[in-house]
């Protein structure tokens, strides 16, 4: 069952704090010396990263959307494992999760599956008496909801701070901590939210450094650790096992036969390092900062040594590589650096071409086109990528539509679109997915062994996708 000791932070609304608190609150307790694990509810790649700077381990999602209530208390269990304490950062507004889902993938959904307390943080720069009835509200909403404390953020003086105090008294809900407008962490933010943290590393520890000390001046941390040694064991939940969730899978995973151009002459054995096994490469770096650390964890328990490369630096693939993958991230941030690379957008398409396995994901769609905003990138794909003004975000329901290294034909999957770009055609004579939210429409590519498309997926809510990819590496 799961035991430890554990605090949810919410809020109203966006913009009101969370990544400060939640982030400056693990800092603070790893500080003290406790080992914490990092977590976030939803799809969110970016806030882990901060998380992972907080507490020396992997930030690590909790989405029921995209992987099943079911799935919540045993991933959480994994991640939390030998910790002193888990800090679980919301999504949204407390009771906001997937559209017109109920309550599916919201913060509130999580913390009651967690049977875990919540911290308010309440953006309190623009009323006084009003927050009472604020945080009575979200208080008596849903009574399966534990609001534990609030911290109000932004507020702006000690007669501000006298006047919220005396309303929240008649609450019932305590305070346990107040942070002044006047110290604000900036966090450099772009079109898809805060810069990662693998693209400013320095600015980055700074940043949680300061989180960490404004958290320290304005919270009560004997009180919040009392708040989370108060939340009760869940009971039935183990914690997730890479090793036993692609164990469960069974016998061989059936794959597509390998597609080759017409006439080549086959593949010649790819040489793999003594002792390192089936080597499948994972592009890293500031350019492709997103994915989970399921993922990772999965292909190596189906077999895999998994090795990352940077493909801003690096100009060419680990040695051995026997299948590739490349997730999300900002390739149009780098795309002269990503262009200038051309032995590795070179040593790509080789792969590619070859017939060998490659998930993209995202930006690794992009990466795989011909072009992004007129810069040459690897070619595999008979596609140009370009920035767009409009922001395509939000889960999806998936079905495969062509048999690949990750899916067979009819496999369902849930997964989510977050992007600024726009991809010409958006679908390939074999496409990857099709959907019918927002509306109906195939999307991605499947070609020889290639899997490319927008849709952002979490393999632990389907082991076998793991599974699969590592088995048709190894051929």
């Amino acid at each position: 069952m799961v035991n430890v000791p554990r605090l949810v932070i919410a809020a109203p609304s966006s913009g009101s704090g969370k990544t400060t608190v939640a982030t400056g609150l693990m800092a603070a307790f790893a500080g003290r010396g406790l080992a914490v694990s990092g977590h976030k509810v939803g799809p969110d790649y970016i806030d882990p990263g901060y998380h992972t700077l907080a507490t020396g381990r992997p930030g690590r999602n909790l989405d029921a959307y995209m992987c099943g209530p079911e799935l919540i208390a045993p991933l959480f269990a994994h991640g939390a494992q030998g910790c002193d304490l888990a800090v679980v950062e919301g999504v949204m507004g407390l009771y906001d999760g997937a559209s017109g889902q109920g309550e599916l993938a919201s913060t509130a959904q999580v913390a009651k599956l967690l049977r875990a307390p919540v911290v308010l943080v309440v953006d309190a720069s623009s009323q006084s008496r009003s927050v009472a009835a604020l945080v009575h509200g979200f208080a008596s909403w849903d009574t399966q909801v534990r609001i534990g404390g609030v911290i109000l953020n932004k507020v702006g003086s000690d007669r501000h701070e006298a006047l919220l105090r005396e309303a929240l008294d008649e609450s019932g809900v305590p305070v346990l901590g107040v942070l002044r407008r006047a110290e604000q962490v900036a966090v450099p933010s772009r079109h898809l939210g805060l810069v990662p943290v693998a693209e400013r590393r320095g600015d980055a520890v700074a940043a949680v450094a300061a989180m960490a000390d404004r958290v320290r001046g304005g919270c009560d941390l004997e009180a919040l650790m009392g708040l989370a040694r108060s939340a009760p064991a869940v009971p039935g939940a183990g914690a997730w096992s890479a090793a036993e969730a692609v164990g469960a899978c069974g016998g061989a995973v059936p794959l597509p036969a390998p597609s080759r151009n017409r006439g080549s002459a086959p593949d010649p054995a790819p040489q793999t390092p003594e002792g390192l096994g089936t080597v499948i490469a994972v592009a890293s770096g500031p350019a492709f900062t997103f994915s989970y650390a399921e993922h990772s964890e999965l292909l190596a328990a189906a077999g895999a040594t998994v090795v990352p490369f940077d493909p801003l630096r690096d100009e060419a693939l680990p040695e051995g590589t026997r299948g590739l993958v490349i997730g999300g991230g900002f390739p149009e941030v780098y795309g002269p650096e990503l262009s200038a690379n051309e032995p590795l957008r070179k040593a790509v398409a080789e792969l590619a071409a070859s017939g060998a396995p490659v998930a993209a994901e995202c930006a690794g769609l992009l990466y795989l086109a011909r072009s992004l905003d007129g810069l040459p990138m690897c070619g595999v794909l008979d596609a140009e990528a370009r920035m767009s003004e409009r922001l395509t975000l939000g889960y999806r329901d998936a079905v495969a539509v062509s048999d690949s290294v990750l899916a067979a034909t009819g496999t369902r999957m849930r997964g989510h679109e977050f992007h600024r770009t726009v991809l010409e055609p958006g679908a390939g004579d074999a496409p990857a997915w099709g959907m019918h939210q927002p509306e109906r429409r195939v999307e991605g590519f499947v070609q020889q062994g290639v899997h490319a498309s927008y849709l952002h997926t979490h393999w632990a809510s389907a082991p076998g996708t793991a599974r699969r990819f590592v088995e048709r590496c190894k051929g």
